[in-house]
């Protein structure tokens, strides 16, 4: 057989795989499609509680830890107890099928319907948090998803999938409401984004660049990048805090997890002082060189990335990777960044428990610094801010080009929503066209679901033309 023979005989294989979940999707979202809200709910609830209770929540983190050897185990438990919940908190009582909304003096009717069968890409990094999050956000609007798992974390992903598939059975529901790709490759997750009806890609920028060229609709998020900015009023050891916990949350394998801090030097010494008694270690100039060299590696083809063997293991293991011994209880590494940052690698994201530092003279000076970082890497996705003058708070919003602004909080928590800010809860953020997304939106139940307007007549209001024009015809004439 030649290798074209080859190659073909294997895209038919892989077509009629994935044909063959999408067929059992449609069928079972059939059937979901006919639902009332209330047996919706019922069913996506129970689905909630089977990833959501503690007995079945430590397997899936033991399971993700074992499998891809990355994070920590008493994280995962956390993340998946807080997003789990988050997002039902989101859903509950939210309309989803039939009449949402009515606008009387519009005369508009809203009807919320399905958007059918959905393909979900689960990343690495998180192999079942993400699945059980966006899988009740996709179920909430009466669909059906199929999930593409990272193929070094499918165990894991497959895992929380029967955890769902067992708790759809038990209410009576179609299990194949939620499916897993049992073998993962590169030429599945292709074939199953050709076939469904929308994708969701949460991951590396790859996987997003091939969802958006799949030829369907498609959410994906921007590269991760976020930072944030400690201004003079700021209270350091709040700050100090806050970030510390967020840096080393899940030995950093959030998107949101801080990678600069810019410090006003007014508040610089007091903030890294805590970051040191947080477990902290401030690299040497001599150490940040020996980091810099093994964080970020060549490839055969010459292209400089993430070195895998730092993504998402511990401070320890990096500095012993890179020839340098730091104290045993050392929580995270910290570098001090060059003003050129455009020419600072260590101002990109690094998905790892190093922290970069930078100290600026003025908050119009930190902004400036923050933008920078941002557009160097990491456009649209996130940036924060730590500071009680709401004229700082405000100009951070008029100027960044950040999806999301946090103030005066753990970014790894607060971007994709908390308990203590009003964001919905999710794993996949949005990064609007500055980050290559659709979306500034953080992913949630309201982007699966289609829309009818119904517009009723009503009585015409056609505004007159000197309504319209007449402050402009006397400023500038007819």
């Amino acid at each position: 057989m030649s290798v074209d023979e080859s190659t073909e005989n294997r895209a038919i294989e892989n077509r009629a795989i994935i044909e063959g979940l999408v067929a059992r999707a449609r069928a079972a979202q059939a059937i979901a499609g006919t639902w009332s809200q209330e047996r919706l709910d019922e069913v996506v609830f129970y689905v909630g509680w089977s990833v959501y209770k503690d007995e079945n929540i430590r397997v899936l983190a033991h399971a993700a830890v074992d499998e891809t050897g990355m994070g920590v185990y008493e994280d995962k438990v956390t993340k998946h107890k807080n997003k789990v919940m988050g997002v039902l908190k989101d859903i509950r009582g939210a309309c989803s099928v039939g009449l949402m909304e009515i606008d009387a003096a519009k005369g508009i009717r809203k009807f919320a319907k399905p958007v059918g069968v959905v393909g979900a890409l689960a990343p690495i990094t998180n192999p079942t948090a993400t699945p059980a999050s966006n899988g009740l956000s996709i179920l909430k609007g009466a669909n059906a998803v199929i999930f593409a798992p990272h193929p070094k974390a499918k165990g894991a992903t497959r895992l929380a999938c029967e955890f769902m598939r067992a708790a759809l059975v038990k209410v009576g529901a179609p299990a194949d409401l939620v499916q897993c790709i049992e073998n993962p490759s590169v030429e599945l997750t292709g074939e199953l984004m050709r076939q469904v009806d929308l994708v969701v890609a949460t991951g590396g920028g790859a996987m997003v660049k091939a969802a958006y060229s799949s030829g369907t609709p498609a959410y994906g998020v921007g590269p991760g990048n976020a930072v944030q900015l400690l201004c003079e009023d700021a209270d350091p050891l709040d700050a100090a805090a806050k970030i510390s916990m967020s840096k080393c949350f899940d030995n950093a394998t959030s998107c949101s997890s801080e990678n600069t801090v810019v410090v006003h030097t007014a508040v610089y010494q007091a903030f890294v002082d805590a970051l040191k008694a947080k477990g902290g270690y401030l690299c040497s100039s001599e150490e940040k060189a020996k980091l810099r060299s093994w964080v970020w590696i060549r490839s055969k083809s010459g292209a400089e990335g993430l070195n895998p063997a730092v993504i998402a293991y511990s401070a320890g293991a990096i500095a012993r990777g890179a020839g340098f011994a730091v104290p045993e209880a050392t929580k995270f590494l910290m570098v001090e960044g060059e003003r050129a940052i455009e020419e600072d690698k260590f101002f990109h994201e690094k998905l790892s428990p190093v922290l970069t530092l930078l100290p600026c003279g003025s908050f119009e000076e930190g902004r400036s610094f923050v933008v920078r970082i941002t557009d160097a890497c990491g456009t649209g996705h996130s940036s924060g801010i730590f500071t009680f003058n709401e004229a700082y708070i405000n100009r951070m919003g008029e100027t960044m080009k950040s999806s999301r602004i946090m103030v005066r909080q753990p970014m790894v928590a607060g971007n994709g929503g908390a308990f203590f800010n009003g964001m919905p809860s999710t794993v996949t953020l949005g990064c609007g066209t500055w980050g290559g997304n659709i979306t500034t939106e953080n992913i949630h139940w309201r982007q699966f679901i289609n829309v009818t307007w119904l517009a009723m007549p009503i009585e015409p209001a056609r505004p007159s033309d000197d309504e319209i024009f007449e402050n402009l015809w006397v400023k500038f004439g007819r």
